[in-house]
């Protein structure tokens, strides 16, 4: 299978995962669990979990891989329940919907027994995981704040549109706010805009009405860069201030490679780390292959000068 996320640093927490035991005569089953395509970033996801799903039963006869998607907390634990007792899988691959309503089902699977790669949003107990993918939340933060507060060069007012409340989101801000804690940029205002559109254009309009001064907004994700686009065009104060996401979005880095000035830059954060999880597990299972237990993506700063490297026309996402 193509290696989806180009530069991914094998970060080692303790030793090697010793062989998967009872190597692989015999059908081994990995559940994947991953929420449903609600955003940009989700179905970019599904769409990677579902191409990684029919390479590696093609590649491994003896791999089934049982792929199922939820729309909130609640159904993803129960799926979890049903991959346990009805599909009775050996390992479980999953990015949870939301850290801490998911830490205690995860938790649960792992008590029967089976093997738990943990993808993107942490749980809130990472001793239960055996293999942690994702991409440098922390490092998110603080290519982002380094470009705002390089770009502004040191001063100005900002805005900060949050994820979910997740530990993801928290490593991205805290890194973000510690990064420019010494400068004299300052933070209007700080709202969670979910990772969605629609919700980035309603808390981008609400800061719009209550700031008349924005210098920059640091929207995080990619779909909330596009609600936020269309808040601030529709006010026409689209030459007053810069618009940060990040993921990687085409459409985003479509306007980064033409320059444009409201989207100057995007930090990488891509949901292709969902198949790479799912191969580094399966070759744990199936070919015994020892691997480390923590695999980081880098965030890697996107400008007009290298965007056209992450521009990905046909990709859903």
């Amino acid at each position: 299978m193509k290696r989806r996320l180009g530069v991914i640093s094998a970060a080692m927490a303790g030793l090697l995962l010793a062989p998967a035991v009872g190597v692989a005569q015999e059908t081994v089953k990995m559940g994947v669990s991953i929420p449903a395509a609600t955003h940009g970033w989700t179905g970019g996801l599904n769409w990677h979990a579902q191409q990684a799903e029919k390479e590696l039963e093609e590649r491994y006869p003896t791999l089934d891989v049982v792929l199922v998607s939820a729309s909130d907390a609640a159904r993803q634990a129960n799926d979890l329940e049903d991959l346990v007792s009805i599909h009775n899988i050996d390992a479980l691959v999953i990015l949870p919907f939301e850290s801490a309503p998911l830490t205690d089902p995860v938790r649960q699977v792992k008590d029967q027994g089976k093997f738990v790669t943990v993808v993107d949003r942490g749980l809130t107990d990472p001793g239960i995981q055996d293999l942690y993918v994702a991409g440098n939340n922390p490092e998110m933060g603080q290519v982002s704040a380094r470009y705002i507060e390089e770009k502004l060069g040191g001063e100005g007012k900002i805005v900060v549109l949050r994820g979910i409340p997740t530990v993801i989101d928290n490593q991205r801000v805290d890194a973000f706010m510690k990064e420019i804690e010494d400068s004299n940029i300052e933070v209007l205002g700080m709202e969670y805009a979910n990772w969605n559109r629609d919700d980035g254009f309603r808390v981008m309009q609400d800061f719009l009405a209550r700031f008349p001064e924005i210098d920059a907004v640091w929207a995080q994700d990619d779909d909330i860069a596009l609600g936020v686009i269309e808040a601030v065009q529709q006010a026409g104060r689209e030459d007053e201030m810069f618009i940060l996401g990040g993921a990687g979005m085409k459409d985003i880095i479509r306007r980064v490679m033409d320059d444009d000035k409201l989207v100057p830059a995007d930090v990488l954060y891509p949901p292709a780390m969902i198949a790479e999880a799912m191969e580094i597990t399966a070759r744990h299972l199936v070919e015994g292959e020892p691997i480390e237990k923590e695999y980081i993506l880098e965030a890697t700063l996107v400008t007009p000068e290298n965007a056209e490297q992450y521009y990905y026309p046909d990709s859903p996402f």
